[in-house]
């Protein structure tokens, strides 16, 4: 969807997400600094950003060599080095993975042809930080359908200190200055903020997708502190009804069971959070014979839910609501019976109160790749997952299908905000028009052999709508 004059280079930070750009063709990587300190980075501001923001993993498999990739001299099949993987060599591996995954995205492909005549994001450069799956990485290869190749800056188990360092990689190179930001989570908003204020001032629009991401963005509008125009698409109807449910009512079973080899049938459960991933993991847990309780703090889902507090007696422990602190407490954890399962399928990595179970009195075993045993000094012990961390990215897959649905919506608000005229969007937080929400879920209507019908024009006057939509009003969610 870019002109043949760009390329991009796509950048990782916790082999949970990626950082990518796009840039003129005629841009010199190779002035990107070759050597920054490990710990040169502002930790200050990496220090905030991770009590709100970093969902990076700090976990590597005992099996992977020890060799950081940032030490490793690498080159790809054309002789540059301006890249950071674990092993270049699983290159085809991933394309073929990119190959699957273009199968059960079928409203990308179809704007994908659509771009090859209008180009609409010509001259677009874009800096970005999202997931690594292969749903993500055709995500990009769509942007970059007239290009050969991308640099790739990304790989799994990366420290703290990783994950910054790929992020300032991906925005401190000499003579780069996006206009675009692609965002999960806020991080890279929140260290070009910081960091790069004069950089961030010259953006011409941000497109974030989850819920924390979008927590930030209202917070530094209603500071009055966003001066760039940014689109909300973790709220779009689309993503809300499709990704965010029917994602996790799917991968939360695949990335328990991966990990703990474990029965649900008859297991004791609490959900916290009945919002849409609640919903979802409720629904696959309840499906599998597992006793489902849920908490809540809101009451129109506490009423959805019918609401169960029970800390004490449950085998399995599932936080879902995203952008939150603290709400598995140490006081919690301990009251948690011999061998409970503590998980997280919110965007974060503070939603489970992880800091506290780090004390002297407590012993941490390894047990596989993300699973752990916390162990008290009375033998109990709980089995905690990904520390923390969420859980269907780091343990597991998710299905390519629903993540077509909020790639789409991604790249359509990308368009959106950058060939919007002057005046349309001002300094503040918009969701997705409606009509590109009825959009997005049309392109993947034929995958099903569905059709729609159409309304007669009576009907239409009736109802006070335009027979082509959009069907729902802006307020609708």
């Amino acid at each position: 969807m870019l002109s043949s004059r760009k390329k991009y280079i796509v950048n990782g930070n916790s082999g949970i997400k990626t950082q990518i750009q796009f840039a003129d063709q005629k841009q010199e990587f190779n002035k990107r600094p070759t050597k920054i300190g490990r710990r040169s980075l502002s930790r200050s501001i990496s220090q905030s950003s991770t009590d709100s923001y970093s969902s990076a993993a700090s976990y590597t498999d005992s099996s992977d060599d020890e060799t950081s990739p940032r030490d490793k001299q690498q080159k790809n099949s054309k002789g540059s080095s301006d890249f950071c993987v674990k092993n270049i060599k699983q290159a085809e591996f991933g394309r073929r993975e990119i190959e699957i995954a273009e199968q059960e995205m079928p409203a990308l492909m179809a704007l994908r042809k659509r771009a090859q005549g209008e180009k609409p994001l010509a001259g677009a450069k874009i800096v970005g930080c999202t997931h690594i799956t292969a749903q993500t990485a055709f995500l990009m290869v769509s942007f970059c359908f007239f290009f050969s190749g991308f640099p790739v800056f990304a790989w799994k188990g990366e420290s703290e200190d990783d994950f910054w360092w790929c992020i300032d990689r991906c925005v401190n190179v000499e003579g780069w200055q996006p206009n675009m930001i692609l965002d999960d989570g806020g991080d890279l908003t929140h260290w070009i903020y910081k960091k790069y204020p004069n950089m961030f001032k010259k953006i011409k629009g941000i497109v974030e997708e989850s819920v924390t991401g979008v927590h930030r963005l209202y917070q530094l509008s209603k500071a009055g502190k966003l001066c760039v125009p940014a689109m909300n698409v973790n709220d779009s109807v689309t993503k809300q009804k499709f990704d965010n449910l029917y994602c996790c009512r799917e991968s939360i079973l695949d990335g328990l069971k991966r990990t703990t080899d474990m029965m649900f049938g008859g297991k004791q459960v609490v959900v916290c959070g009945y919002g849409e991933v609640g919903k979802g993991c409720c629904a696959a847990l309840k499906a599998m014979g597992s006793i489902v309780y849920v908490t809540e703090i809101d009451p129109i889902c506490a009423l959805q839910a019918w609401v169960w507090l029970l800390f004490r007696l449950v085998g399995v422990y599932i936080y879902c609501f995203s952008c939150n602190k603290n709400v598995v407490t140490r006081e919690h954890l301990d009251r948690m019976k011999n061998s409970c399962i503590v998980c997280n399928m919110g965007h974060s990595n503070t939603e489970i109160d992880v800091a506290s179970l780090r004390t002297p009195e407590l012993t941490w075993e390894r047990v596989r790749s993300q699973v752990d045993h916390v162990i008290w000094p009375d033998g109990k012990r709980i089995v905690l997952l990904a520390e923390g961390r969420l859980l269907n990215l780091s343990c597991s897959t998710v299905p390519t299908f629903v993540l077509s649905i909020t790639a789409t919506t991604q790249a359509l608000a990308l368009i959106e905000l950058y060939n919007a005229p002057e005046g349309r969007y001002k300094q503040d937080v918009y969701l997705l028009p409606k009509k590109m929400d009825e959009y997005v879920a049309s392109l993947h209507l034929p995958t099903f052999d569905a059709h729609l019908t159409e309304l007669t024009d009576e009907q239409a006057k009736y109802l006070g709508l335009n027979k082509n939509g959009p069907f729902k009003p802006n307020y609708y969610r």
